[in-house]
């Protein structure tokens, strides 16, 4: 991670569900506070899964966020701010590629994290061109429902085809290679 965030980069956190892209996402800001650094957290109004203050993990961890419908408005909620978090970022439109590039540019440190592929094993959305902009990515792996392997893929368990489904593990499942594409 770069040292001096007065040139300001784009730090990526992603891979499948169940991974632990928002629990590092929260470590890393919480060690920013500590730093006494001036932190802004944000996720998209679609996630309303534990909370509308908070990012929240599946453990239990939380930070308090600022849930936003327009990505845009970032730049005006993060002024003073030196270090943003942005998570479930894939669940953004194609604005917040240059709401992240602007806020990088101008000194800013940008933690994002979020799905890297979707059910089907392609990429979501936005995320291959905010993997290009980024200066770090880190791609975490989950554990295998059905074998124990590292898993790189999101397998949906119900038949729902919307490529946005919210959900947990009544609805979805980690995956290594081999059981994810097996017939």
């Amino acid at each position: 991670m770069p040292k001096n965030t007065k040139t300001g980069c784009i730090e990526m956190i992603c891979g499948p569900m169940f991974s632990g892209k928002t629990e590092e996402l929260i470590r890393r800001l919480k060690r920013a506070i500590i730093a006494k650094n001036k932190v802004a957290v944000f996720k998209p109004e679609i996630d309303k899964r534990y909370s509308d203050e908070f990012v929240v993990s599946h453990n239990n961890n939380s930070i308090q966020s600022i849930t936003i419908n327009n990505s845009k408005d970032i730049i005006n909620l993060s002024k003073d701010i030196n270090i943003i978090g942005i998570d479930e970022i894939q669940f953004f439109n194609i604005d917040i590629i240059e709401v992240c590039i602007n806020l990088a540019n101008s000194g800013k440190r940008i933690i994002i994290s979020g799905l890297d592929k979707d059910f089907k094993g392609a990429p979501f959305g936005i995320m291959p061109n905010l993997m290009c902009e980024a200066e770090q990515v880190t791609k975490l792996t989950a554990i295998c429902n059905q074998c124990g392997e590292y898993a790189s893929f999101t397998k949906r368990i119900t038949d729902n085809k919307d490529q946005v489904l919210l959900g947990e593990t009544d609805i979805y499942e980690a995956n290594c290679r081999a059981c994810f594409y097996k017939k």
